[in-house]
């Protein structure tokens, strides 16, 4: 391993690209080789690195802790690989593999518009997306596990960067009819009597919001933590529960839902993209940066609030 000129440097990018398919037929095909060709790979890595790499579960391939230890630098190296012989710019053309984090809110924003575009115009880019925590994000991030995650990120260690997306309003949710009557609108009084739906990955309770209303020497009640944000509006049909949540997350409601304006002073959310300090002239994820904002400009455009 001390001599690089005795190690054959292909078998990295097949290594990248099993730990990506945990299969030995789809890993072939993302390689344009035969199965037989990935599978002789795989034997040399094993040799070479002196571990099995992968066992066998079911369908799927299972890496071994050492192959899971060897995912986030082969990333990184791999990356700054490219970097050296594309100094220029990223060959969308080619087969490349981004691995992201985000959640469904910023899943939602992001995804759809992100995925056509690259079936059309880099058909060989595949993503692997991942849901965790906001910590879990950064530290992933920061560790070469991941090339770049989305959502708020009110503090960052010196190891990542992020880059702005876009600014966003909190606005509440809640069902007018099922509000105790009478009903003048959502006012300061209401919205701290009433119960709350937080949306939390992993039901974590000290969200920003929260965080922010604590300034008011006041807490909510939360009658129900949610893991998920897609699924949020539709339990507020029918009971008395007030969602707060960013204002693009309400572009669609169910008919008779209303969206209001929320009574206490809320700071701005700030939806920014982050990565690695040291992969900041990474051309693929300059790349990737362009497009995601190109995508979210175009997705503006008939946003109204």
């Amino acid at each position: 391993m001390n001599n690089l000129r005795n190690v054959d440097l292909n078998l990295l990018v097949v290594l990248d690209a099993l730990l990506a398919e945990r299969h030995l037929s789809r890993a072939a095909e993302r390689l344009n080789m035969s199965q037989p060709a990935v599978s002789h790979a795989l034997a040399r890595l094993r040799i070479l690195l002196d571990d099995p790499l992968f066992h066998r579960r079911r369908r799927e391939m299972e890496p071994t802790l050492r192959a899971l230890e060897l995912s986030g630098p082969l990333a990184e190296a791999l990356a700054q690989i490219r970097t050296v012989l594309t100094p220029d710019g990223f060959d969308p053309t080619g087969r490349h593999v981004f691995r992201l984090a985000m959640s469904d809110f910023g899943a939602g924003l992001v995804l759809p518009g992100l995925m056509e575009a690259l079936r059309r115009e880099a058909p060989g880019v595949d993503l692997v997306v991942t849901q965790q925590s906001r910590e879990s994000m950064i530290s992933a991030v920061a560790d070469g596990e991941i090339d770049m995650a989305f959502g708020v990120f009110p503090e960052l260690p010196s190891r990542c960067v992020a880059e702005l997306l876009f600014e966003d309003d909190y606005a509440c949710l809640l069902d007018p009819s099922a509000q105790p009557r009478p009903y003048p609108g959502l006012t300061e009084t209401l919205y701290w009597s009433a119960p709350h739906v937080l949306a939390a990955v992993h039901g974590e309770a000290a969200t920003e919001l929260d965080l922010h209303l604590r300034s008011y020497r006041k807490a909510r009640r939360i009658a129900l933590v949610l893991p998920h944000w897609s699924v949020a509006p539709q339990v507020i049909r029918g009971t008395d529960l007030i969602l707060t949540v960013a204002r693009r997350c309400l572009a669609e409601v169910a008919p008779g839902l209303e969206v209001a304006a929320t009574p206490v002073d809320l700071p701005t959310i700030r939806f920014a993209a982050i990565h690695a300090r040291r992969r900041r002239s990474d051309p693929a994820l300059r790349w990737l940066m362009s497009k995601t904002k190109q995508v979210l400009s175009a997705r503006d455009r008939p946003l109204s609030r």
